[in-house]
């Protein structure tokens, strides 16, 4: 197969964010298959211009313009979302012949890249929703204008119309999707995950805890994006009420939109146990969770936002370090499942505080919550299985006649083995 894939915010292993889409294609390639990628020059996390990687032979990566300045207002980061639009169309018609077209929202802009192009060369459109846009947008109060909102409902339909398949990371969408006319034939759940395998629960991380002044201290973890919907702001306030905590660091790693008003607010508070680092890239994020005592994942307190399964949680939850959830939905199920950490309401600071207190005065607690976090998610979440999964779609939409699944011929030698 030839995959073509229209992603801005495709990360690499050398770039900050996550990676599921190259670990995919790392897994495609070592079948055989070509994976083209067009994405943004920039990080769609921090706004810089990506490091250059080299990639594995099969993997193809095109750098299409766009502007710069995504975080610097709302009506900036449309017009980067835009120009990438159609600056990825022009790219992609050079990008030689393909079998399926992949488009990926958010942002849903650059859906209509990928549409275009399956449309134009009548080849099969795959679309994957990673988050339901724009009803998180318009919940956040990020968009205010009905009419822009409408319109908005308007392309999203469009994309979802003509799709044939529509591949969503939580099974907590599949209800807004029929609600939006898409048939429950067409929807196929394949979640997030992790390679566990990357890290290693006994590492301490002692020279990432050196190289930032760790090495006595009692380190709470966030990694991951700092926007409005993040609601990183829980963790300055519960950092607030730890203040006397001496030995007790807050170590938020990230970027975005709101860092600098978490910066602002932290030092505002005279809070000398927040320390901010820049977002990392994602082959020394086993080394940077290996540092942490706790991780730390947050969501704004708005019902609509906790429907998701963020990689975060599932990193985390692979480094072996027990977990304070401020979420709802699904990702609250799984942690709760594994027995893995400790969840709290959302936006209920005071209960963050006190779950980080407890499991600081209680070793043999976080021991035992980080084990069960990564035996879960070693079962339930991992990131070959999900690959997999994507793979037998993507063969069976490219070639439904000819070609067949994994699964397929496994239940079919199973059978002749009986």
């Amino acid at each position: 197969m030839r995959i073509l894939l229209i992603h801005q915010a495709f990360c690499g292993p050398n770039d900050p964010g996550g990676t599921r889409h190259y670990e995919i294609a790392l897994r495609l390639v070592a079948q055989g298959h070509e994976v083209t990628i067009v994405t943004s020059r920039y990080s769609y996390l921090t706004g810089a211009k990506k490091t250059h990687c080299r990639y594995p032979d099969g993997i193809r990566v095109f750098l299409a313009p766009a502007l710069s300045g995504l975080h610097k207002s709302y009506l900036q980061r449309i017009l980067v979302f835009l120009s990438f639009t159609v600056s990825s169309f022009f790219v992609a018609l050079r990008s030689g012949p393909q079998d399926v077209i992949l488009g990926t929202s958010p942002p849903i802009f650059q859906c209509f890249s990928a549409l275009a192009m399956a449309l134009l060369r009548r080849r099969p459109f795959v679309l994957e929703v990673r988050d339901l846009w724009p009803d998180f947008a318009s919940a956040l109060g990020v968009v205010r204008n009905p009419l822009l909102i409408a319109a908005a409902k308007i392309l999203e339909k469009i994309v979802y119309q003509f799709s044939n398949v529509v591949v969503v990371n939580s099974p907590a969408y599949k209800s807004y999707l029929r609600k939006a006319g898409v048939p429950e034939s067409r929807i196929v759940v394949i979640p997030n995950g992790t390679n566990a395998a990357d890290f290693n629960p006994n590492d301490k991380g002692d020279a990432f805890r050196a190289e930032n002044g760790l090495a006595n201290s009692f380190a709470v973890m966030y990694t991951g994006a700092l926007g409005v919907a993040n609601g990183a702001e829980s963790i300055v306030e519960a950092a607030y009420l730890l203040r006397t905590e001496s030995d007790v660091k807050f170590v938020v790693i990230g970027d975005g939109k709101h860092k600098s008003k978490l910066q602002r607010e932290a030092q505002a508070l005279g809070l000398e146990n927040v320390l901010f680092l820049p977002a990392q890239p994602k082959k020394r994020m086993p080394e940077v969770l290996a540092a942490a005592d706790v991780c730390v994942a947050t969501l704004a307190n708005i019902p609509s936002l906790q429907v998701t399964y963020p990689n975060k949680v599932f990193d985390y939850m692979a480094a072996g370090r027990p977990i304070v959830l401020a979420m709802e939905g699904p990702i609250r199920e799984a942690l709760q499942a594994s027995d893995g950490g400790i969840c709290v309401i959302p936006g209920d600071h005071s209960a963050l505080a006190e779950a980080v207190r407890l499991l600081r005065r209680a070793p043999e607690l976080r021991t035992e919550m980080g084990a069960k976090a990564r035996a879960y998610v070693e079962q339930h979440f991992s990131r070959t299985e999900q690959a997999n999964d994507f793979i037998d779609l993507l063969e069976s939409i490219a070639s439904p006649a000819m070609v067949v699944s994994r699964k397929r011929q496994q239940r079919i030698c199973a059978h002749v083995d009986e």
